[in-house]
């Protein structure tokens, strides 16, 4: 339900911004305050002692441990094992690898050339539809035994022309 404008009554007293912030309680004889407006700056100026003005102090809760440079790997990660998932290796033929990032202008030959002492059953490139002649930039190499395709593995992040072999 809405009231109506004409059933409002009044109760108190209308005065000025002034009057009610006088010192003496709105009659009108006393002085106005007026604060200055302070900066953070200013603050710490007024302040006594070494004064930190960043983000962070002696007090937070949290702190970041300390990085121990003794648990940093002391080989290059090429170096290191592969880091291969058995689980999803093939029990059987075919033993396929994902060749990424290969140059357009990549050859079987290459390819072979590449992974030269391993028994390569078969090399597919994927080529553009539009344009046979033109790689797409990926392809996979087929192994023989699971040996060749372990070795392979091994090579992650090996280059030949940009070649990688995941």
């Amino acid at each position: 339900m809405v009231a109506s404008a004409t059933n409002k009554t009044k109760n108190g007293k209308t005065i000025s911004l002034t009057d009610f912030l006088a010192e003496d309680g709105g009659t009108g004889g006393g002085s106005t305050y007026v604060p200055k407006p302070v900066s953070w700056a200013d603050e710490t100026d007024d302040l006594e002692g070494d004064v930190s003005t960043t983000w962070h102090s002696n007090d937070d809760v949290y702190r970041a441990p300390p990085n121990d440079r003794s648990i940093l790997p002391i080989a290059p990660r090429a170096a290191w094992e592969p880091n291969i998932n058995w689980s999803h290796l093939p029990k059987s033929p075919p033993y396929t690898a994902f060749l990424g990032n290969l140059p357009y202008d990549v050859t079987e030959d290459s390819i072979k050339e590449f992974f030269r002492g391993l028994n390569i059953s078969a090399i597919c490139l994927s080529r553009e539809t539009s344009n046979p002649d033109r790689l797409k930039g990926f392809g996979y190499a087929e192994f023989e035994d699971l040996d060749s395709l372990l070795s392979v593995l091994s090579l992650n992040e090996e280059s030949l022309e940009s070649l990688q072999s995941h």
